[in-house]
């Protein structure tokens, strides 16, 4: 475990919730590429918290966390709600083409088929 300090930990959250700020932009913008960059950087930060020491956190601190996490997960809902309509639309033409390329077969392999 990596030993962070109260400040640090709370830089940390802070770091997180302006990436996750970024990426409701990106997922605002259809900018998927530059979603999917910021999401592995947001997995890097949060791995990098999860592996860190606890520290203690002053009462004034622990509200400026709290605070921060209600944001971050704020985001991640707004990011979901531009992200699960665009997946939903990805799996249903992926889905559209399978059918296609196995209706092809069926009939490419039917007698007399062209």
């Amino acid at each position: 475990m990596n030993p962070m300090n109260s400040t640090d930990t709370l830089a940390a959250y802070q770091n997180i919730s302006n990436v996750t700020g970024e990426m409701v932009a990106a997922a605002q913008a259809g900018e998927w590429d530059r979603l999917t960059v910021l999401e592995r950087h947001y997995a890097t930060l949060v791995s990098r918290l999860a592996t860190a020491q606890p520290a203690r956190l002053t009462n004034e601190m622990l509200r400026q966390k709290i605070e921060l996490i209600h944001k971050i997960l704020a985001d991640d809902a707004e990011i979901r709600s531009h992200t699960e309509p665009w997946l939903g639309r990805v799996q249903s033409l992926l889905g559209n083409a399978g059918m296609e390329r196995r209706l092809r077969r069926a009939y490419d392999q039917e007698p007399g088929g062209t």
